[in-house]
């Protein structure tokens, strides 16, 4: 059973390591926080701690200036749940982004993350619309 102390730490631990790599851009503080066999997941791809810390450096260079609002960060256990929308630097769009990271030991074990750009948001919803005279679920 979870306790609340866990939570708390678990949540900090996710907080720190996102503040510091939006307010320096310094990957390498976010590495530290990364388990040695850390996976990240997305709906397009899994990528290994080598791999994704090297898409964050490359993203880092043209998301500079990016603006971060976190709307709400849910924790359970090991799983911390963070909810933020993002807006991109000159005058790109603004996206909305849930990510869940699993921590263990102390470190983030793993991340799933969901990109979703918010002008967007309506039209990915069309699959949700049932078809005219469609019953119920």
């Amino acid at each position: 059973m979870p306790t609340e102390d866990m939570t708390t730490d678990n949540t900090s631990i996710v907080r720190q390591a996102l503040a510091a790599l939006i307010a320096t851009g310094d990957v390498d503080a976010l590495a530290s926080s990364l388990s040695d066999d850390f996976v990240h997941h997305r709906p397009d791809a899994t990528r290994t701690k080598a791999d994704w810390l090297a898409d964050v450096r490359a993203a880092l260079v043209p998301l500079a200036g990016m603006q971060v609002e976190i709307r709400h960060v849910l924790a359970n256990g090991d799983h911390v749940v963070m909810h933020s929308r993002r807006r991109l630097p000159a005058a790109g769009p603004e996206i909305a982004v849930v990510d869940i990271w699993r921590l263990d030991d102390g470190l983030i074990a793993e991340a799933w993350e969901i990109i979703e750009p918010v002008a967007e948001a309506t039209a990915h919803l069309t699959w949700w619309e049932r078809p005219s005279g469609a019953a119920g679920f």
